[in-house]
């Protein structure tokens, strides 16, 4: 895939017919010809030289979002220290999982 960038355009360029039936379902995904389309937000970090994946969730569509086992005891707002997500959580409510570990209370 190549991926070439102007200003504020990115185009992906499918090299393979793998490749092109790849980008054919994340258009599918991302474009909503009828109301808006959804948003590729980054989640963790880009470093080349540590590993060569970068990862988007998009926005809007149900994921695979993990909870730990343990509960918070009051009212609180978590975050992410790596992709800066924040969360509001009430009493009882579950730690999500982000980035691989679980979400930090900032209160």
């Amino acid at each position: 895939m190549k991926v070439l960038v102007d200003r504020n355009v990115v185009e992906f360029v499918p090299e393979s017919p793998q490749e092109t039936a790849e980008m054919e379902v994340l258009w599918r995904v991302v474009v909503d010809c009828i109301q808006d389309s959804k948003r590729m937000t980054p989640i963790g970090e880009y470093i080349p030289a540590k590993s060569n994946i970068a990862r988007f969730v998009i926005e809007g569509v149900p994921g695979g979002t993990t909870y730990t086992d343990e509960a918070v005891a009051e009212e609180c707002t978590v975050y992410c220290a790596v992709c800066n997500k924040y969360a509001n959580l009430k009493t009882g409510d579950s730690i999500p999982l982000c980035c691989g570990k679980p979400m930090e209370n900032i209160d």
